[in-house]
């Protein structure tokens, strides 16, 4: 089984203090010398128990923001920065993190993040290479106005390109991580010879479960949350499965993850590679056309959008809506029943290995889960929320019977979410699902866990 060594790393307080030695004065008394130094002395344990304490409880307590935030202005830890590039298949984004490394246990914490995005993604430019590189180099330059200069040469910057280049022929995709590679090379981060290269799904799905249960706290708990992450190519399912016996049903797709220094857990991670929402479309979208077509009808698409221009893998397609024949011509709704069915046969097929025990777990789910949930109403834009699996496809029916010029798409993506949670992954109808897009002010990404991986793995960045 593949090993990450992805530590699960915490801040904890320095023992050491200093204490000026008390001087005698001249003609001090012995008493009152033995006085003195029996309060000197007495200072001194006071002092060490409340170090003692506060380190013990720094290092039990490590979600005490408190401790943490008191560790770090009284100097007892540096900083440390990761520049992280997500090049995913609908756009680029730069998260850029600042660490406060402990010095006397070498432990990790989370102090700020930035987050920059820029549309389209690299795949856009399939054709034209030098302006993916611009497109990354405005991104760089976001992270280089984040981090302190001097830290700039012992900052790792890494690009990882997702299921956007994946899809791509390879001829193509290498044409545009070249391009980026030579960028890199000019860089002032520090860039190893791997630096820019398409990230394994495997990986993608493990860091993005890393970062969630790392942001609320479970990481050290039996009840880690399971993430689903919803791309434009692919889709990522990661949990910790809870029954031991469990684990042989999975053993093509199991992993071992270092969560803390002496502790590792066998995780369940699979990329479903084209299974992503603009992936899923394309596919439904083109069913019974030639490859060359790009004038389509759909009937996951309202009647009443026509000609409406879409972009996808560098090729603009023309979607119109195709007449269901219900229930008039005043009232044009999508026949759901029929486009439920065409997502279905495209959808099932690809979902293997099924995650049987997916529904026994807390689950996370963002990217476009999140994004959809938001734009059709369900949740709380600012707070996210928690919803059933019932509730994405009420709401898919919902909005297939209403005519929408203004979110032409909106149909299919709710009943393709729908089927992927309830059909593919074999979720409940009243099961319930966490959204998320930050938690704590931090994005959810799987730049995080590839962060935190680096600069606990390398012994350049860890010493």
């Amino acid at each position: 089984m593949k090993i990450l060594k992805l530590e699960y790393k915490l801040l904890s307080r320095d023992e050491k203090t200093s204490l000026n030695a008390a001087h005698l004065r001249p003609g001090t008394s012995v008493s009152a010398n033995l006085s003195a130094g029996l309060k000197f002395s007495f200072l001194c344990l006071v002092v060490s128990v409340i170090l003692f304490l506060l380190g013990l409880g720094l290092y039990i307590d490590t979600t005490n923001p408190f401790l943490m935030h008191l560790a770090s202005k009284l100097g007892y830890d540096k900083q440390q920065y990761a520049v992280i590039v997500d090049a995913g298949s609908t756009g680029s984004r730069v998260l850029a993190y600042k660490f406060n490394r402990s010095f006397i246990d070498n432990k990790l914490i989370l102090a700020e993040e930035l987050f920059k995005e820029r549309k389209p993604g690299l795949s856009a430019f399939a054709d034209n290479p030098e302006k993916a590189a611009l497109s990354i180099k405005l991104l760089l330059d976001e992270a280089k106005a984040f981090i302190p200069k001097e830290k700039w040469s012992s900052t790792p910057l890494l690009l990882k390109a997702t299921a956007g280049l994946r899809l791509l022929p390879h001829s193509k995709a290498e044409n545009l991580l070249n391009v980026v590679r030579d960028l890199f090379t000019k860089s002032v981060f520090s860039v190893d010879i791997d630096a820019v290269e398409i990230m394994d799904g495997t990986d993608e799905g493990i860091f993005s479960w890393f970062t969630v249960n790392f942001l609320l706290g479970r990481l050290s708990k039996s009840n880690q949350a399971a993430a689903l992450d919803l791309g434009g190519g692919s889709t990522q399912v990661t949990f910790a499965p809870t029954d031991p016996e469990q684990v042989p049903l999975y053993e093509k797709y199991m992993h071992e993850v270092k969560i803390s220094l002496n502790k590792e857990i066998n995780v369940f991670t699979h990329s479903y590679l084209g299974l992503g929402l603009m992936a899923a479309r394309h596919e439904v979208f083109t069913k019974g056309y030639n490859p060359e077509e790009t004038n389509i009808e759909s009937a996951c698409v309202n009647p009443i959008i026509s000609n409406r221009t879409w972009l996808y893998n560098n090729i603009e397609y023309k979607i119109s809506g195709k007449d269901s024949g219900k229930p008039s011509q005043e009232n044009p709704v999508v026949d759901f029943d029929v486009c439920l069915e065409l997502i279905k046969s495209k959808v099932m097929p690809k979902v293997k290995p099924k995650p049987f025990s997916l529904k026994q777990h807390t689950i996370a789910a963002f990217s476009y889960y999140f994004e959809r949930a938001i734009e059709s109403g369900l949740i709380d834009p600012f707070q996210g929320g928690e919803i059933t699996v019932e509730s994405f496809r009420k709401k898919a029916l919902e909005v297939c019977q209403t005519p929408n010029d203004e979110q032409p798409f909106m149909c299919f993506d709710l009943t393709y979410i729908s089927v992927l949670l309830r059909e593919g992954f074999g979720l409940a109808d009243k099961k319930k699902i966490k959204l998320y897009k930050q938690i704590d002010g931090h994005e959810i990404s799987w730049a995080l866990g590839c962060a935190y991986n680096i600069l606990t793995s390398d012994d350049k960045y860890n010493s």
